[in-house]
């Protein structure tokens, strides 16, 4: 990075005169060629999401997130209702184009449009989800609505710093630790330090083409397994 010095030789940030903020997202439904992302409604998604939800053989995918499980669908129904139309975070229902069935929930939130930063999180995949190609489709479709869209410079990814799994998505999918920030909430009654993850706009224009190429068709074998893996062609970028 080229450092540029103001009148007094003291070192400033790159010019961003020219830079207009971003915008809020308004989107509401996305497809892909693995899934389809509407914008989260209550009374169409939540029976479906509470079977996807219930393939689990237990509670452990809730753990490190700050509500859940739910005891019944009517229970999850009432606090969906209090996420629907909220405009932040924003909530998309995913949907499986193998079953047209919801198999999760994600939001965008934490929206700076000043400053052009905008935070990936909400994630409640069910089993029906995880560890498919589905996971990957929802991070390459927002990453490019955030960006190429929405015009934002910064997408945050922000867990639990005890949730491995979702630390692991993170690097995975190309974002930069930035460290921890100790004793920054109190979740179900205890104590969570937080990793911050980061992804830019500059460094989304080069893992674009990473996520591409491991979604397209030929990335995948007539079982549906994959031939290389996401790491991997990101390390060739």
């Amino acid at each position: 990075m080229t450092v540029r010095f103001n009148e007094f030789q003291q070192p400033i940030g790159e010019d961003l005169t020219e830079w207009t903020e971003a915008e809020l997202p308004e989107k509401t439904a996305f497809l892909g060629r693995f899934c389809r992302l509407e914008r989260l409604d209550v009374t169409k998604h939540v029976e479906a999401l509470y079977e996807a939800f219930k393939d689990s053989p237990d509670a452990r995918h809730w753990t490190y997130l700050p509500y859940g499980p739910f005891s019944s669908c009517d229970e999850y129904r009432q606090f969906l209702l209090t996420m629907e139309g909220l405009s932040d975070p924003f909530h998309y229902t995913v949907i499986d184009l193998s079953t047209n069935e919801p198999v999760g929930t994600i939001a965008l939130m934490r929206m700076d449009v000043a400053n052009g930063v905008i935070e990936i999180g909400h994630l409640v995949y069910s089993p029906r989800m995880q560890r498919t190609p589905i996971s990957t489709e929802v991070m390459a479709i927002l990453s490019q609505y955030v960006f190429e869209e929405l015009g934002y410079r910064r997408l945050e990814w922000k867990c639990d710093a005890l949730n491995e799994p979702s630390r692991a998505a993170a690097q995975r999918f190309g974002f930069t630790f930035e460290g921890i920030f100790r004793q920054l909430q109190v979740t179900q009654g205890r104590n969570r330090d937080t990793a911050w993850y980061s992804l830019l706009d500059c460094e989304y224009s080069m893992l674009k083409s990473a996520y591409q190429n491991w979604l397209a068709p030929q990335n995948f074998d007539k079982s549906g397994q994959q031939l290389n893996k996401l790491a991997d062609l990101i390390n060739t970028l």
